[in-house]
Parts: C-alpha cells; structure tokens; sequence
C-alpha cells in the first residue's frame, strides 16, 4: 500500500451523507480533500470539521449536472490546490415511481444528477490526470446496478450506466495511467431518500465505512485498480431481494 498523504482529491456530493463520510475518510489519511456539493453551508461545516481534525479541505460549492460549473471546479482545483489525483463521483438522488408514472422530467433530472455529472467530472479529471501522468476515478454505484428495487427504473438504469462509464473510462485512460473503479454500496444510512435511507436501523452500511474502503482502493499501486466491487450488508438479502 502506498501513503495518499498530500494527495488531492475532489469528492462530489459530499455535503452529506456517503460523500461527506468519503471526504472525512479521505482527509484523515492527509489527503487534500476538495468538498464539492450545492449547498455552501453544509460544506462550510465539514471543512470546520475537517480543519479541527488537522485535515485541508477546500470548499467549491457546484451543481455538477451544470457544465459551467464543472469546469470551474476543476479549474479552481488546479489553481488552488495545483494538481488532482482523485476524483470520487458520488453525486446521486433516487426516485421510487412506477415505470409507467415516471415523467419525462423526473427522468432526466435522475440521469442528469447521477450519469451526466459523473461523466462531466470524469472528462476534467481525465484532462488534469493526463497532463499530470495519472490518477484514479472512483464512481458511486449502487446494489441497484446488480439486483434492481421495483419502481427505480431511472435509478437503475443510470447505476447500470455507472458500470458502463466505468469500463470505458479505465479502458481509455490506461494508456494514460488512469485507472476508474465502480463502488457498489448496499443499504448504506445516507440522505439519498430522506425518510429513509438516513432512519435505517440495523443491517447498514456507515459511511466511514465506505469511506474506509476508498482510502484502500486509492491507496494501492499505481498499476492496480479495484474495477468493480459490491459491499453489502450480511444479513440484507441481494439476489431476488424485494
């Protein structure tokens, strides 16, 4: 394993949540931890948070489905933290609305947020990784992507396409030393469906947990990359799971 101390990375999504417990994961290891998410004030206060703690964090307020504001991230990035060597894609909302009910603007909204803005990320990260002779792409899927929910079309359908990102983006950069990794999280306490997913009880994932797991996957080798992974619960059924 090598050390990530001093290493930059953006974690997108990350104003609460798995991306906030990514960011904080990240930032204990000495990472410089870039906290990009649309509210300023919730990333305001993991940055306290991360500070008090003697980590570096540098707050870039974005809407990641919004190309302006993607590339301003990155550029900012560069200029303030000189370099990136890891992009974690955790941007995502869900959706529990039957097939035939779904709009046609709920669907793009869910396609927007959770496939367009990675693909939007990966493309600036893959443009400062090649200039600077490499680096890793992390993208947040879901269990969805491997045994969907019923009435989630939207939702799986774009943790499906994560997958398919995922393959070409480390197809196309290996040349390059670019390496992308699909992180599949079963039921994980998060803000992804309030109400829900941050009441869980039992039989969950924490998201220092899978922050944890990021800190190992960017800490290996330069030349080994986890491709696909699936962490779940023990006792949360996976196959056929209703």
């Amino acid at each position: 394993m090598e050390s990530i101390k001093g290493k930059v990375a953006i974690v997108t999504g990350a104003s609460s949540g798995i991306g906030r417990g990514i960011a904080a994961e990240l930032a204990r290891e000495g990472v410089i931890t870039v906290l990009a998410a649309r509210s300023a004030d919730k990333l305001a206060g993991l940055a306290d948070e991360i500070v008090r703690e003697g980590g570096e964090a540098i707050v870039l307020p974005t809407d990641v489905t919004r190309e302006d504001e993607v590339l301003t991230l990155f550029q900012e990035t560069e200029r303030r933290a000189g370099r990136l060597d890891l992009l974690v894609n955790n941007a995502g909302i869900a959706d529990a609305t039957p097939t035939d009910e779904l709009e046609l603007s709920r669907w793009r909204e869910i396609i927007d947020v959770n496939l367009t803005s990675a693909f939007l990320c990966s493309r600036e990260a893959i443009r400062l990784m090649k200039r600077a002779g490499g680096g890793r792409i992390i993208n947040i899927g879901s269990l969805s992507a491997k045994s969907p929910r019923p009435h989630s079309v939207a939702y799986t359908a774009s943790k499906f396409a994560v997958e398919g990102l995922t393959r070409s983006i480390a197809l196309d950069g290996r040349e390059h030393n670019i390496t992308a990794s699909a992180l599949h999280p079963g039921q994980t306490l998060s803000s992804l469906v309030p109400g829900v997913t941050d009441q869980l009880g039992s039989d969950r994932i924490e998201p220092a947990d899978l922050g944890r797991l990021i800190v190992y996957m960017a800490s290996l080798p330069a030349d080994i990359a986890v491709l696909d992974t699936t962490i779940i619960p023990v006792r949360v059924p996976f196959l056929g799971r209703g």
